[in-house]
């Protein structure tokens, strides 16, 4: 870079800043008129020159900005390596699908193995079991913490178990001491899906770190955004170089984007039927994909990290403020609750209408939406109800009535960043209003 070019590099970055402060001004709040989503970005001036400066490198794929924020995101959680991808789903397939490698041996995942998951939850949790031809065994959800019911993991259990693959549910950790004790007693592998957890802790220790291997999503209703995004957290060497090399067309080689030889001696295996010498950057050891992120996305995110404790503190407050708000309408509703030793980073506030009471959940959710107020159910419900599933295989435990409830009977209302006082006021106003009515 020349002198002028940086300094025209901070012109343009002073002018985006002024372009920024006049551009996402924020509107006026008017009740019942202006709506209020149960999530969105939340983002400002520094974010955006981020995003710019990143552009002005035109490394269009990953670059510096990735390795900054693979660093420092994998520090905030006190793990190893954090692997950036193009989306928490794309996490989820990574993370189970890295288990498949042969060079597992005997710990290998293969064709019917079977993974323990949660029956309520978000799809792509659970699409990675089947599109690698494993079985989802679905056990049943506790109410009100939303998390899988541990006391029904023996039950669950098969010799064909291999692993647990569970998501913390709106950001309530389940039950880890439970189901980290089940994992080491049977030699499971324990994937956390953390997408909707960022910042959770269980017993003192961010979630994320009790798992094999943990997943996250920067998709702009979560705790930072990139846009699109995600990235694969573990301890140990070994899977990481799995995970990469899986986002990374299966490749063989763990050079970084734009390096060559990190391995010494690029020209001198001999791998599979390949010939000896055979150029180590071209030589494939899984059947893998493209998903990686963009260094545009990297600094966006290196970016929201700054403002994350800021971003898990609100929630929190706005979960507590609701929680407060809302108890004296437990005859209506059953409100939620922390998983016990837990201190969650809440991702919504989840709301089961009783039976007993004189409307229904979705008079609720149309109630709430008529008024501006966004509402959301959790997530796919009872998972084999959805139309995707049926024909597929899997296994269930018990009857599920739990997440028939959930199905019926719960909405979700948000508590992201973004909301004001005045949103939270309202949002209140509109319950007791319904109560009431």
């Amino acid at each position: 870079m020349s002198e002028k070019s940086d300094q025209l590099r901070s012109r343009i970055l002073e002018l985006v800043a002024e372009y920024s402060a006049e551009a996402f001004l924020p509107g006026e709040f008017v009740a019942g008129k202006t709506p209020i989503p149960v999530a969105g970005r939340v983002f400002d001036t520094s974010d955006v020159q981020s995003l710019v400066d990143s552009s002005l490198d035109f490394w269009l794929t990953t670059g510096r900005f990735a390795a900054q924020f693979e660093k420092e995101f994998a520090g905030f959680f006190g793990l190893r390596h954090a692997i950036l991808v193009n989306s928490g789903s794309s996490a989820n397939l990574l993370a189970l699908t890295c288990l498949t490698s042969p060079t597992l041996r005997d710990r290998q995942l293969k064709p019917g193995d079977e993974v323990i998951t949660v029956a309520t939850g978000f799809p792509t949790t659970v699409n990675p079991m089947f599109q690698n031809n494993l079985v989802p065994v679905f056990v049943d959800m506790d109410i009100p913490t939303y998390n899988i019911d541990t006391p029904q993991l023996e039950a669950a259990l098969s010799p064909k178990t291999r692993a647990v693959m569970a998501a913390h549910t709106l950001g309530n950790p389940f039950n880890l001491a439970t189901v980290t004790d089940f994992c080491k007693k049977h030699n499971l592998w324990l994937i956390e899906d953390c997408c909707d957890a960022v910042g959770a802790t269980y017993n003192g220790q961010a979630v994320g770190k009790f798992g094999d291997l943990a997943t996250v999503s920067f998709y702009p209703a979560h705790h930072i955004t990139m846009g699109e995004g995600g990235a694969v957290l573990t301890d140990q060497p070994a899977l990481k170089k799995l995970v990469e090399s899986f986002r990374d067309w299966g490749r063989d080689c763990w050079c970084e984007t734009g390096q060559d030889n990190t391995c010494g001696k690029r020209f001198e295996w001999q791998l599979g039927g390949l010939p000896q010498g055979y150029d180590h950057k071209f030589t494939y050891s899984h059947i893998g994909y493209n998903l990686k992120a963009t260094d545009m996305q990297a600094a966006v995110g290196v970016s929201q990290l700054k403002k994350l404790e800021g971003f898990i503190q609100r929630r929190r407050e706005n979960f507590n403020y609701l929680t407060e708000r809302l108890t004296h309408l437990q005859e209506f509703f059953l409100l939620p609750q922390a998983t016990p030793n837990s201190n969650p980073s809440w991702f919504g506030f989840p709301i089961l209408v009783r039976p007993e009471a004189p409307f229904s959940r979705n008079d609720t959710v149309r109630w709430l939406n008529a008024n501006k107020i966004g509402t959301r159910l959790l997530f796919g419900g009872n998972l084999i109800r959805q139309p995707a599933y049926r024909g597929q295989t899997y296994r269930t435990v018990g009857n599920l009535h739990n997440a028939d409830e959930v199905m019926q009977r719960v909405f979700w209302i948000g508590v992201y960043p973004g909301l004001t006082q005045p949103m939270l006021d309202y949002m209140g106003d509109m319950l007791e209003k319904l109560c009431k009515g």
